[in-house]
């Protein structure tokens, strides 16, 4: 049976996707919340465009598509400007190239000159990898290689072959630097832990996912500025320090996401591990019992928790859930069936609502 909610939007014959008066007004804004949920296309230059793009239109030559597919097919090339046809946040070129560099050969150590001699400043390396996760491209190599120590130490390799094995040219730097990082030294590893994180891409824009052994304890949009908070707080969390690499739980991810987003999958399977209060988790296992292309009200949920009084508290622990897709905040809406606020953005919770409704994902990469 569905949702009050759910009913009474059916009833009010609520769209998902955007009416064409908050699509124009969205585009005379230029709001860039809503790329990816739509384009605009004029009729007298024949493009099409993300909403935020800033070359300018008349508004009664302006036509909507929720596909790039429908807007080729209708004749319309993409803006060279705002490259709709781009994945939303996709990693620049650039990045790709460096970082499958780094797959090749983990051990290797770039320096500056190095970055230089592959067309890539090091600020700007600096920079992105700032933006991206929350730490500088040489802390993510230094990371990546201190991890793969540790891996292989766990699983047997004798200290000595790991240390060169991972390029470092002195054991006393190898051990100063793993004690500094794990609070432990090499021989010690099996008493401790790390927290692996990972950027994947989805049609959303990329998502940084966090992971210990047990399941993942994040899953965020790349585009929310509160990576150095969620990493302060997953360290105090677990007491683990935080190293750019995969592990099983992400690897079940990355494929589980992808079947999601294909209108596959229902019912994620990978292990979680959320942190938070007795509440705030008892909120979210509440949540992780809403079906697939189901919504449910604020008002709801607290009465599913059995604290109906405990509205707005049902709210800032959705509000505080850094699980984002699988622990599906994404489908509590207003009372009266209207979508509500998001973290990730209302345009991304209007199509992994549609996604889930209609088991097809609108718009991008169509």
């Amino acid at each position: 049976m569905k949702s009050i909610a759910a009913q009474m939007a059916a009833q009010m014959n609520l769209p998902l996707l955007p009416s064409r008066t908050e699509m124009e007004q969205a585009v005379a804004n230029k709001d860039a919340t809503y790329d990816g949920m739509f384009f605009v296309a004029v009729r007298t230059t024949g493009i099409f465009c993300r909403p935020s793009c800033p070359a300018r239109s008349k508004p009664e030559n302006n036509e909507f598509f929720f596909t790039i597919r429908e807007a080729v097919f209708a004749g319309y090339r993409p803006c060279k400007r705002c490259c709709p046809t781009e994945v939303y946040g996709a990693q620049p070129d650039w990045v790709v190239a460096l970082m499958q560099k780094m797959e090749a050969n983990p051990d290797t150590k770039l320096t500056g000159d190095d970055l230089r001699a592959l067309g890539i400043s090091p600020e700007r390396a600096r920079r992105w990898f700032r933006e991206q996760y929350g730490m500088t491209f040489a802390e993510w190599c230094r990371g990546r290689r201190l991890a793969d120590a540790f891996i292989q130490i766990r699983a047997g390799t004798a200290i000595d072959d790991a240390v060169m094995n991972t390029g470092y040219e002195s054991h006393s730097g190898f051990r100063d630097a793993f004690n500094k990082t794990f609070g432990v030294p090499p021989g010690q590893c099996n008493a401790t832990d790390y927290i692996a994180i990972q950027m994947l891409e989805t049609p959303l824009g990329p998502v940084l996912v966090g992971a210990v052994r047990d399941g993942l304890c994040l899953v965020e949009y790349t585009d929310r500025r509160l990576l150095e908070h969620n990493y302060t707080t997953m360290q105090k969390q677990f007491g683990y320090p935080i190293l750019p690499v995969t592990n099983d739980a992400i690897e079940q991810l990355r494929d589980e996401l992808t079947r999601y987003f294909a209108g596959t999958l229902s019912d994620f399977t990978v292990p979680l591990v959320p942190h938070g209060t007795p509440f705030q988790t008892k909120v979210w296992a509440e949540l992780c019992r809403i079906p697939q292309g189901e919504t449910i009200s604020y008002d709801e949920l607290a009465h599913r928790i059995g604290q109906p009084t405990a509205v707005r508290a049902v709210a800032r622990a959705n509000g505080m859930n850094r699980i984002s897709i699988l622990i599906p905040c994404h489908r509590v809406i207003g009372k009266d069936g209207r979508l509500t606020g998001y973290g990730g953005g209302l345009w991304r919770k209007r199509l992994l609502l549609e996604l889930e409704r209609s088991g097809r994902f609108p718009g991008i990469g169509e």
